[in-house]
């Protein structure tokens, strides 16, 4: 039983890039999810919900088999991971795992459809199943690294976003509440101006009248332009060095005596 056990949680295992039977099951899995994210797309369409209401009632049906089945061994196997040593609690503490979460909620739609809950928001819960791709695609992998290695600049940047964004909306209030009332009303309606004006988006549904307010957005406009780009070079230079260390791990990696590749 262990033999099997800890093969199946090989089978799972998308750390090591995997082989042959491996290499079959992420392609088959990440297919499935692939064709999930189409359907739930296309089946907004009502032409096309109609005309292939058999194939996407199908593909429900054989991912959702498929996806359970793969969600019972990855609970059966997460022993095999000395995080979770313990059968009982250690199982539990991998169903509270964010991925393992994932797997949930991709395949609870549609028990809970079968036992006559239906609500519209069940639909949009199919939708959870592309996030399985995280555990397929390594690139995926190496952007959580990069945010995870950045993350107390990324939090300082956007604490200094946040606070920003209050004082911005907080002076064009006082400027422009006077004139237009009904759209600078108080500071946090005043925050929706603020947020597309820093971000550069200008929607132009509200915008300022006064000339101290159009000079005052004028100054914002052109501090958002260089405060946007602060995450874009944390996150340039994080998958730098990413890329760099990874590249520093292969040359270091063992070469097999026989074949002449890497170990």
């Amino acid at each position: 039983m262990s033999h099997s056990r800890a093969y199946v949680y090989q089978l799972f295992d998308a750390q090591d890039g995997g082989r042959g039977l491996e290499r079959v099951f992420d392609g088959v899995i990440l297919g499935l999810v692939l064709l999930n994210g189409a359907a739930v797309v296309l089946g907004s369409v009502k032409s096309l919900s109609t005309a292939y209401r058999p194939f996407f009632v199908g593909l429900e049906i054989v991912s959702v088999y498929a996806f359970t089945i793969e969600y019972g061994l990855r609970v059966w196997s997460s022993v095999e991971d000395r995080r979770f040593r313990d059968p009982v609690r250690g199982r539990l503490r991998f169903m509270c795992t964010p991925m393992a979460l994932i797997d949930l909620l991709a395949i609870l739609p549609f028990y809970l459809s079968l036992a006559g809950v239906d609500l519209r928001i069940l639909r949009l819960l199919r939708l959870f199943r592309l996030l399985k791709v995280a555990r397929y695609v390594r690139a995926l992998d190496v952007i959580g690294q990069v945010v995870r290695r950045k993350r107390p600049e990324l939090l300082v940047t956007t604490g200094l976003i946040g606070l920003l964004l209050v004082l911005v909306s907080s002076l064009m209030y006082y400027v422009e509440s006077a004139a237009q009332p009904d759209k600078f009303g108080s500071i946090p309606e005043t925050m929706w101006w603020g947020v597309a004006t820093l971000t550069t988006v200008g929607y132009g549904d509200v915008y300022p009248i006064t000339v101290a307010g159009k000079v005052l957005s004028s100054v914002i406009a052109v501090l958002g332009l260089g405060l946007f780009a602060l995450p874009t070079g944390i996150l340039a230079a994080g998958f730098s060095e990413q890329l760099a260390q990874q590249h520093r791990s292969a040359e270091t990696l063992p070469y097999c005596p026989h074949c002449g590749h890497k170990l």
